[in-house]
């Protein structure tokens, strides 16, 4: 799976090193270019199209709400970085995906990032979603799911072959958007199976190895049905 292409412009040094810092110890991302100049930044931009570029609100040449609107690049998605909270409802009219207020945390450059992430269209046949994991942003391709546990404001997403799932700060309803609704299907208040993954239905469960699976008496017939009838 390639890692997300970014782009950083932003006219202090300290502040694109800083970006440039976070953008290399993040696994699933890499640096296609780091600029002071917003003209340039600008035509790499278009020239390049990254999935993410990060545009400081306040520049002398051009400010980052500008530059955004002479963004060609359809793909591209747009995170604000300022020291300003008065710049972010300016941010939001150009469609800014999120913004960052300096001094930027590797925390919170993770959590922009992983906004990003989820709305990016995938190419080719495999899906992916990312979500954030402690310090850590976690590509998950969505035919490896097999089953997901809601657990009041976190879910557990359970993948074939890891031992261990995978804990992120989500609800059921916001990772269900994310979903195929061609594959999964909300069985219980609690728990989205991937129904093209599932071996096992016995006793008003879903068998996944040692794990057991309830269904909602509500949605059995509904299950019963994908399962005899599969997409």
């Amino acid at each position: 799976m390639s890692a997300l292409k970014c782009m950083i412009v932003d006219d202090e040094p300290l502040a694109c090193r800083l970006l440039s810092s976070y953008v290399e110890r993040t696994d699933s991302l890499t640096l296609a270019g780091s600029f002071t100049s917003a003209s340039r930044g600008l035509e790499a931009i278009n020239s390049v199209v990254p999935d993410i570029a990060f545009l400081d609100i306040q520049m002398p040449e051009m400010s980052g709400i500008e530059l955004a609107g002479r963004i060609t690049a359809a793909g591209t998605r747009v995170v604000f970085t300022t020291a300003y909270p008065d710049f972010a409802l300016e941010g939001f009219r150009v469609n800014a995906l999120h913004y960052l207020l300096k001094p930027i945390s590797y925390s919170e450059f993770l959590d922009a990032v992983g906004r990003a992430a989820v709305l990016i269209p995938q190419s080719g046949e495999e899906r992916y979603i990312t979500v954030k994991s402690e310090y850590r942003l976690i590509r998950i391709c969505v035919s490896d799911i097999l089953y997901i546990e809601g657990l009041k404001d976190y879910i557990k997403i359970y993948t074939d072959g890891e031992p261990r799932p995978v804990l992120t700060l989500m609800s059921m309803k916001a990772v269900e958007a994310l979903l195929p609704q061609e594959n999964f299907m909300r069985v219980h208040r609690s728990y989205i199976a991937n129904t093209g993954r599932i071996r096992l239905f016995e006793q008003g469960r879903i068998v996944y190895g040692d794990a057991r699976i309830p269904v909602s008496d509500s949605c059995r017939a509904m299950l019963m049905e994908r399962l005899q009838n599969p997409y």
